[in-house]
């Protein structure tokens, strides 16, 4: 099996070789020809005709001049032809693609290049396409963003506007009870402000991570040990485990961040009772934490969108338990800074894991 030639710069040295050759060729068969000619013509002539040698000299120098001049001629059209040949196999692919930036950059963004071959120019191509494909998904995530905003804000402002009204009209007394309500309904609409505002943070360019040499362990320990209360007030049984020392580069608070986001979303939906599972470890050379809970678990229709932007399995569920649906989006764009990956298994009514690897 031959060896593929994909660099763009040896293409091109490939066909200026040629091209020369090309000249080089036409001009030796031109002057081998031609002088092949005159001298024949010559021979023809002195039969005919004493010739003496100043009249030789002066058609020899008339056979290389013409030769040099049909030389020039076929190598000026053959370096035309083989250069618009050349030209148009390389500028085609690039005209395409300023065509499809010009649509791009007029909001176009299914627009697509054909890409065709294996060297730079082919990889400029896909990555066009690449960068059409995730401008698409940003724009979609964008609208969907903007939906989910007013449909997240709208339920807690419509409330406090009922209730406002009603007290305003009479229909109801400003009872301790009804103003407690109002209060839980701003209290909500300032967690939803709030998470918005984290993950915008973690999603800004500019966001930048602190790391350091850490023991993974003893930062579980610091994080879950805070939440304990928590685990007793509902009633459940918290297993830690740990390998020993798990060192890794990370940013230490935001690690506490994702560990209490999870952590917490495992206590909601784990009925009084049940066990969660936090172990420090290292899986396949990576430093590795997973949260287990014996919760209620997640449909697997629904696993592959729980790190979505307020997505929710179900509604009133999530509503109840006080969420915005932005702390799984957060936890992933934070593993993520750190260049790790997040993975969810779950299996409906016996709980869910969650699997969190770093460099």
């Amino acid at each position: 099996m031959g060896v593929q030639i994909k660099s763009l710069y040896f293409r091109i040295v490939l066909a200026c070789t040629l091209i020369a050759s090309g000249v080089l060729i036409a001009a030796a068969i031109t002057l081998v020809y031609q002088t092949h000619m005159h001298f024949l013509e010559y021979q023809t002539q002195v039969q005919d005709v004493k010739m003496n040698a100043g009249m030789l000299d002066d058609h020899f120098e008339m056979a290389l001049n013409q030769t040099i001049l049909w030389t020039s001629v076929v190598g000026l059209l053959l370096i035309f032809i083989i250069s618009s040949v050349v030209a148009r196999r390389i500028s085609a692919p690039l005209i395409q693609m300023r065509r499809t930036a010009e649509h791009m950059s007029k909001g176009d963004l299914t627009t697509r290049n054909e890409v065709k071959g294996h060297d730079e120019i082919a990889d400029l191509g896909h990555s066009l396409n690449h960068l059409a494909e995730q401008l698409q998904r940003q724009e979609t995530l964008r609208k969907h963003m903007t939906a989910d905003v007013a449909h997240e804000l709208r339920t807690p402002l419509a409330t406090l506007k009922s209730h406002i009204e009603a007290m305003i009209d009479g229909v109801w007394e400003p009872s301790h009870e009804r103003l407690i309500s109002c209060y839980e309904e701003v209290n909500r609409l300032g967690v939803i402000v709030g998470d918005l505002e984290q993950l915008a943070a973690v999603e800004s360019p500019n966001f930048k991570l602190n790391v350091d040499e850490e023991d993974m362990s003893e930062l579980v320990n610091i994080s879950i040990e805070s939440l304990r209360p928590f685990v007793e007030q509902k009633g459940l049984t918290l297993i830690l485990q740990s390998e020993g020392q798990v060192m890794a580069r990370v940013d230490k608070h935001r690690i506490g961040q994702i560990l209490t986001n999870v952590f917490m979303n495992a206590l909601k939906f784990t009925p009084t009772g049940g066990t969660v599972t936090v172990v420090s470890c290292v899986r396949n050379g990576k430093p590795t934490l997973m949260i287990q809970d014996t919760g209620i678990g997640i449909d697997q229709a629904d696993l592959p969108y729980i790190f979505e932007r307020f997505y929710r399995t179900e509604k009133s569920r999530a509503r109840a338990s006080g969420g915005s649906g932005l702390g799984l989006t957060i936890v992933k764009r934070l593993v993520e800074n750190h260049g790790g990956s997040i993975e969810a298994k779950s299996v409906k009514g016996e709980g869910t894991r969650i699997v969190i690897q770093f460099p």
